[in-house]
């Protein structure tokens, strides 16, 4: 086999259709648009259009909203705080923080705060300062020696 002798396997590829360029093409006059009306036309976009029957997002009743003043924390497992700590990304001896867990790499940004979940096992005793940590989570850091200390439940108590 030489250079100039490869090709592609057969039928590996097809050929561009040329719509609109003559009848003998199969694909010319209308392009295969069919005849007329608003969908043979340019710039045409009905989407959710169901031919005038109502339409679904019609149909259905609208259901809850969508709180622009609710928290959005960021959520780290216990899992992933024993894995930057391993890798001696995370320093057991010192307090964990928002700040910390982002210079790890543990989390991209810090939103309104960062939530302890349980997923995973912690070994190391560790000191968090977190917004906020699942009941299993505060069981668990504290069966492995450590404390929590929640910053959102003192933001409430300050209120």
């Amino acid at each position: 086999m030489k250079l100039n002798e490869i090709k592609d396997n057969e039928g590996s590829s097809k050929d561009r259709i040329r719509v609109g360029r003559g009848i003998g093409s199969g694909k010319g006059k209308t392009g295969g648009r069919g005849v007329k009306g608003q969908k043979a036309r340019s710039g045409v976009a009905i989407n959710g259009f169901e031919g005038g029957q109502m339409p679904i997002y019609r149909r259905l009743p609208k259901r809850g909203f969508n709180n622009i003043f609710a928290s959005e924390f960021v959520t780290v497992s216990l899992g992933r705080i024993q894995t930057a700590i391993d890798a001696k990304k995370l320093d057991p001896k010192a307090t964990i923080d928002a700040a910390a867990l982002k210079a790890a790499g543990v989390i991209r940004r810090q939103k309104d705060g960062v939530r302890v979940l349980s997923d995973g096992e912690l070994k190391a005793k560790v000191t968090l300062e977190v917004a906020g940590a699942s009941k299993a989570a505060v069981e668990k850091i504290e069966k492995a020696g450590g404390s929590i200390k929640l910053l959102v439940a003192a933001a409430e108590a300050a209120e």
